[in-house]
């Protein structure tokens, strides 16, 4: 059996460096991009990170939910903050997951565009 090394922290670190390394690439002077297809294939690819964002998002709130259930939770600014905390956290995740759903349709939407522009000699 295989433990796992990588938890869930490193996993979004590296996904924030590969969309930084993205940016850089696709910069006006960056090589990442040569012909439309890549826009393409790279509009796809970010419109499945948008859709995959809202499990990560329900799991990370359910995560807390139950450690908060369990009793493992506290405030460093007292007890009375805790619920709040959570509340805020709850309301935060439930917007962010909206506008990844809404991104996702976004990109889906430009995904289509591009699929019949094709490079020009």
């Amino acid at each position: 059996m295989t433990s796992q090394t990588t938890t869930a922290a490193e996993l979004s670190e590296a996904a924030a460096e590969a969309i930084r390394q993205l940016n850089h690439l696709t910069r006006q002077t960056g090589s990442g991009l040569e012909y439309p297809g890549d826009a393409y294939s790279t509009v796809a690819n970010l419109s499945t990170l948008a859709m995959r964002l809202p499990q990560a998002l329900d799991q990370i709130r359910a995560f807390m939910d139950r450690l908060g259930h369990e009793g493992h939770l506290r405030s460093y600014n007292g007890p009375g903050d805790l619920a709040t905390r959570l509340e805020d956290l709850r309301e935060g995740l439930a917007a962010a997951n909206r506008c990844a759903e809404a991104l996702h349709t976004c990109l889906n939407r430009a995904h289509n565009a591009l699929s019949s522009i094709g490079y020009a000699e």
